[in-house]
Formats: C-alpha cells, structure tokens, sequence
C-alpha cells in the first residue's frame, strides 16, 4: 500500500479563535513578549534565558536569520540562527563553542551552514504545527542564501526519563524506530532532519537530555558550489519537440530546408533542446524503391554523415542543443540505428539504439549498439534511448544512477498499439527514475517507400507523480497525427526535492541487499573519439589525432 507520509495527531488542542498566525522576522520591540514565552517553555531549565542585549546582537549581525511567529498578534514562537564555517568546528563541538562563548563572534556571511542556536514554542500553543512554521521559514532562507544546510545540536529531554536503563545512542535509536516518543527529536525526525552523530557535554545546564545532544542536519538539495563563471547550471529546460510529418522531398536539400525551419522556430523561444524523431529522413529513401529494403536503407545511410554535418551547424548558428532523432550509419559493413547529441557549443556525441525489433532486422538488418551513456549539457545531464530501447526498463536505470535528469525518446510508430507501448513505457520510466522523458514521433504517410506506409504519434512531456508535477504526470502533449512544436519547460531543481523529499523514494528505496543492476560494457566519451577518428582515418587516410 501506497499512502503518503502525514503526521497523524489525534490531540485536540483549546485555544481561543485564531484571528490571525504570523510568520515574519524577529523585532527587538519582540523581546517582553518572546521573554515570557521562553520562561514558559523553559520551566525546568536551570540555565540562563536569552537577553535583550543578545537579542539585539543577533538582530544587528544577520537580522533575517531571526524568525518569530506569532498567534493573534502575541509573540508565541521563536527560531534563531548564525551562519558558519562549519569546517572550522566540525561535528564534535559544544553549544559554547559554536556560538562562541554566546558572543555569536562565530558568524560569517561567507559561511556554508546555517546553525539554528534556539527553537521553541509556548507550551500553551503547541500541536499548531507552528514550530513547523518556523522550520519551514528556515529552510527557505537556507534555499534562498545557497547554504550547505541548517545544522543544529538538538536536544532528548525525554532522555532523564530513561537514562537508567538506556544509553543515549540506544534512547536515539528507539526514538528513531518510533519505540519511544521524544517530543524534540521525534519532531526533528518528522521534518526531515537526520541525526549525525551524538554529542556528549554539548550543553551542561541541560539536565533533561543529560547533557547530551543530537547532531541534527539537513541537507539543502539546490545548494550549488559558489562558481565564478558567469554561465551557471539552468534550473530549468526548454524543450522543443518537433512532431515531424513524413512527406516527399525532392532531393536532400529540401529535407535540410525543413529542418532549419523547425530548429529555427524552435530556437526563437530560446529552447535549450530541439528534438526529433526516429528516422524522420526516411522520405529519402523514395529514390531507392527500386532496391530491396535492406539495400534501400543502406542507400540512405550516405546521408547520415551530411546530415550530422548539417546539424553540428545548426547548433551553432542558432544556439541550441540538438538530439538528432535517428539515422541508419554503416560500420564495418554493420548497420546501425544512431543518433547525435550536437551541443551548440559545437561538440557532439553519438548514442545508439540497442534493441532492435523484429522488422527491423527482417527488413533491414540493423543490429543493435552496445554504447549507453549519460550526457552533460548546459542544461542539465541527459539520456537518450531510441524507440523500442525505451520499453526496456533497465536501461533508464542505470542512466538514472548516472544522474540523468531528462530522457529524450525519438521514437517512430505506426499504429496507435505501437504508440500506446511507447506512451505507457516512457511514463513508468518518469516515475521511477524520478525524471523528466520527453517523446518526440513522426506522423504522416510515404506511400513511395516500402516499409515506411504509416505513423502515428503524439509527441509529450511527461513526469513523476507527486505533488510538485502535474497529477497524471503529463506536462504538455501535442496534438494527435498532426505537424507540430511542443514548447515546454520543465524545472530540475524540483527533481532534486523529489528525490530526498517526495512521497515515496524509487532510487533510494531499492533493495541492493536483494537485487543489482550492471552495465557490462563501460563506454567513455574518449572511446567514441577514437572510433570518430579512426574512421575518418580510412576515408581520409590522415593520421589519426587520437
């Protein structure tokens, strides 16, 4: 069974009428009011309580890190925070040492970890799910000033209670597997902070936790390394989607003419990708009718090489990245099915299809490739599986676990069963590699080419299933059978939430104890130059580069 993860409280709580919940920064004109929480909160603390001279302090060195909230104008709730270099402390440190003898001469713009120094909540106002509020309001400002994480020693009060029969790492871990109940650190826990280690005379006025202390973190999935260059990684993509219509052309240059129209178009949206399908010239193949099939689609394989050339120009003239759907390439007398990732910036890669189907081997003879491999470009890493390799869950997987965060399918149907197996296999691979998968089909009739007769395709967008994407995980589709762009953008960084904080977890919760998955055949990009090279060494025979 499937549900997604809630908290379940069955407590009622009496309060007067809620005319109005705030969350905004802490003022010092706050302080009577947070004062009186605080003694609330703390009854049986033996400690000193915060002071409004510390309070000003940490209002005048990094005012938004200070957070209140607020029930019916009354000051209930409190979080406060310093950034630091957390390498200078490391994870065995003590309160005292962190907040430097409570000076906060620790805090540094330039630091990398936001440290949460205090949390509480007026007993009388607790079950509002308020400190979540705050904890909520801490993580978007963690977000938004790119920190690492927020990091904090979080107190076990309950521990007291305990300590005689249990040892602090047995206590964490009976809370953790929700044996015991700790009303901080079972609400730490729920909130998606995990416990990094124990720390030992973290706090010596907590007697309640027995001077101990959970290490508590969390992680900041956008956190990206403060980089200098002036291009940073997009957090969204736009992809165009070329639905391409099968139809005459009268020679290779008519073809081309089309093609530049399409990428054209595409690249006046300023798409990152342009993609198109499966064997989208195969209406050249008009010309070879005369032939057998298998001697027609070898024909056609002497376009491929001016056609990656036309592409690697395109790419660079209208600045967009372009996944060449696929064409029929000869290598050593073999028949492939291959296309080409040509990156505007002017360098390419090629990617094979691997299964081949029935027809395609009665037909034609193509064999499958045997190279699968993951993509960088300046908009994200990418896959690219062709047609019937998409209904081969494997491959995407081992694509995910490289990082793959979009997988393009050029793909070429000709019934609508045909398309439906592509359809439904392109969604599960969205799901469960927690990725965006972008299809792009041919439609149309070549009554003059044997084989080609007819297509079918809906080009679309598709997407995990959970809160953040659309509820039946398709982004954008394009009209049925009909010449068409889909224009979509689809945002990574809400890739990188899914994948810590989504309902469920399908890379994460696999079973590697029970199962694994291998790719047996490694490839490199240094491999496919050399291939690059060594062929054109025997046309051109020219000393090879590599």
């Amino acid at each position: 069974m499937q549900r997604t993860a809630k908290k379940n409280n069955n407590k009622k709580h009496i309060l007067p009428d809620a005319k109005k919940i705030e969350v905004r920064h802490l003022e010092l004109h706050d302080y009577l009011g947070l004062y009186g929480s605080m003694k609330e909160a703390y009854k049986n603390w033996h400690g000193l309580l915060w002071t409004k001279d510390q309070i000003r302090l940490l209002l005048e060195i990094f005012p938004e890190g200070q957070i209140v909230v607020l029930f019916n104008d009354k000051v209930v709730g409190v979080a406060l925070s310093i950034i630091v270099n957390y390498n200078d402390f490391g994870d065995d440190h003590t309160y005292k040492q962190i907040t430097g003898n409570y000076t906060f001469k620790t805090h540094t713009d330039s630091g990398d970890v936001l440290y949460g120094i205090e949390v509480f909540v007026h007993p009388e106002y607790r079950g509002l799910r308020l400190a979540r509020r705050l904890y909520d309001a801490r993580k978007e400002l963690c977000e938004r000033l790119n920190l690492k994480s927020i990091v904090f020693g979080g107190r076990i009060p309950n521990y007291a209670s305990h300590a005689n029969t249990l040892s602090p790492k047995e206590y964490i871990n009976k809370v953790k597997s929700k044996e015991l109940h700790d009303m901080v650190l079972s609400f730490q826990l729920s909130n998606e902070f995990h416990v990094k280690k124990l720390l030992t005379n973290y706090m010596p006025d907590d007697e309640e936790s027995k001077e101990c202390a959970t290490l508590m973190e969390w992680n900041n999935v956008l956190y990206s390394m403060p980089n200098k260059n002036i291009l940073q990684k997009k957090s969204t993509a736009r992809i165009g989607l070329i639905q391409w219509e099968m139809r005459s052309f009268i020679n290779f240059e008519a073809l081309c003419e089309q093609i530049e129209f399409f990428v054209d178009a595409v690249s006046g949206y300023h798409s990152d990708f342009v993609v198109f399908p499966e064997l989208f010239m195969a209406p050249l193949m008009a010309d070879f009718n005369h032939q057998t099939e298998a001697q027609a689609i070898r024909s056609l394989a002497t376009f491929t090489e001016p056609l990656r050339q036309k592409f690697i120009d395109y790419a660079i003239a209208y600045n967009v990245n372009i996944i060449t759907g696929s064409m029929p390439f000869i290598r050593h007398g073999d028949l492939y099915n291959v296309g080409y990732l040509c990156r505007r910036d002017g360098s390419i890669e090629r990617y094979n299809k691997i299964h081949v189907t029935r027809n395609e081997v009665a037909s034609w003879g193509i064999v499958g490739g045997n190279k699968l491999k993951v993509f960088d470009t300046d908009a994200g890493k990418i896959g690219v599986l062709v047609c019937y390799d998409a209904e081969f869950p494997e491959l995407a997987r081992l694509l995910a676990l490289q990082g793959m965060e979009i997988l393009f399918i050029p793909f070429l149907t000709d019934t609508q069963n045909a398309f439906t197996r592509i359809k439904t296999c392109a969604q599960a691979r969205a799901i469960e590699n927690e990725c965006f998968v972008a299809i792009a089909g041919a439609v149309g009739n070549l009554p003059k080419v044997h084989n080609m007769d007819i297509q079918y395709a809906q080009s679309g967008v598709f997407t995990p299933a959970d809160f953040a994407f659309p509820t039946n995980g398709i982004k954008a589709e394009a009209t049925t059978n009909t010449e068409s762009v889909l224009i979509v953008d689809v945002e990574l960084d809400l890739l990188k939430k899914l994948r810590l904080q989504g309902s469920v977890h399908n890379l994460i919760d696999r079973r590697l104890d029970l199962y694994a998955l291998k790719q047996l055949k490694p490839n490199g990009r240094l491999e496919l130059l050399k291939e690059y090279e060594n062929e054109r060494y025997l046309k051109n025979d020219s000393k090879p580069k590599i």
